[in-house]
């Protein structure tokens, strides 16, 4: 099943491998993508990695979260996204843009001195409270999110994820833990929901009704069990799924964790099969529910463990973003029998401010 293709709402994937978004620091300082950016995914591309998922684009200076971040707020950013995008698709892969608004996780700076937020809860790594977001900065922050998404069809992507996970902003309005709002967009599990409903609407106001829509969504903040009363879990992530899934998602990526919740992102010593694909009982608990394609992500690093997923019906697609850091070539090696397991060993030293790179070093 691994190298059968699937079809997400038009979009004709050749097989079920998923370059999960991951930021690349190869932007230029004001957010335009750069060839080093087209040559990392052409170089996926070239691989027959199915379907590539960019790094987070931010919607609003005012919601960038890191350095060499790529950017999305303004039409000049279309030409040279529009060349990356031919470049993949010159090799018959796909390629999605994930767009974002960093929320409390949003850089702080001289030219950007406060954190936009649904609510004003502190953020505890950072020592920082965000400033509770307006109606009016609600509204305009959807706007945002729907001018991106035209622009990501103008330039040519297959479709645009909205990055709901990891503790952006989207993530920020669908936990309780982050969002104490009273208005339209607080509240109850659909009202903390609603704001991304309001995104969906507009984008296809702008880039039409058929125009795919994915999202990465949490499905735990990853705190440990009862520690926060108010922190996102399930069952109430899979009604959020639902109810996206009802509304025009065309599919979702499971993923996880904030970063107040300590060592869930990332999770480091993936050795066994055992500890791979640590989100997969939440995938399945969503593909039981929904009825859009289903992609996994998180810690997924043998062959034997990406068909179990596929055949016992925990997903549809197979999310990675570390291992294919270490190795572009994974999937072709997985294709041709020349591995049945990643060479990556989760050691997260691909955080590289200077690009990502794999920096272990391997001894063949």
């Amino acid at each position: 099943m691994l190298f059968e293709p699937i079809n997400i709402a038009g979009i004709k994937i050749p097989n079920r491998f998923v370059r999960s978004a991951t930021h690349e620091w190869m932007a230029e300082p004001d957010g335009t993508p750069t060839s080093r950016i087209g040559d990392l995914y052409e170089e996926l591309a070239l691989n027959e990695v199915g379907l590539i998922i960019t790094g987070y684009a931010y919607v609003n200076p005012k919601g960038k979260s890191d350095d060499l971040q790529q950017g999305i707020y303004d039409d000049r950013f279309i030409g040279p996204y529009k060349e990356i995008v031919s470049r993949v698709h010159e090799h018959g892969s796909k390629i999605v843009l994930q767009i974002a608004h960093g929320g409390r996780q949003t850089m702080v700076t001289a030219d950007n001195p406060y954190m936009l937020a649904p609510s004003a809860v502190i953020e505890t790594t950072k020592g920082m409270t965000p400033e509770e977001m307006t109606g009016k900065e609600v509204l305009e922050t959807i706007e945002d999110f729907a001018q991106a998404t035209r622009r990501a069809k103008e330039a040519g992507f297959d479709g645009i994820q909205l990055h709901c996970a990891h503790g952006f902003l989207l993530s920020n309005f669908i936990s309780s833990y982050t969002n104490r709002r009273k208005d339209r967009w607080g509240g109850s599990t659909e009202k903390r929901t609603q704001v991304i409903l309001d995104i969906i609407s507009r984008a296809r106001e702008l880039a039409g009704e058929d125009y795919p829509i994915l999202v990465k969504l949490n499905f735990t903040d990853g705190f440990k069990p009862d520690s926060h009363k108010h922190s996102l879990e399930s069952p109430e992530s899979i009604e959020i799924a639902k109810i996206l899934a009802d509304n025009g998602v065309c599919a979702i990526e499971v993923s996880g964790g904030i970063a107040e919740a300590g060592g869930e992102l990332f999770r480091t010593k993936i050795n066994s099969p055992k500890k791979e694909a640590y989100y997969r009982e939440y995938a399945k608990m969503i593909k039981e529910q929904v009825d859009v394609p289903v992609i996994l992500v998180g810690g997924i690093r043998s062959k034997q463990v990406m068909e179990m997923l596929l055949k016992e019906g925990y997903a549809d697609m197979i999310s990675l973003c570390r291992p294919l850091i270490a190795e572009p070539d994974l999937v072709m090696k997985l294709k041709k029998g020349e591995t049945e397991i990643a060479k990556c060993v989760s050691c997260n030293l691909c955080s590289d401010e200077t690009g990502i790179k794999c920096n272990y070093n391997f001894t063949e």
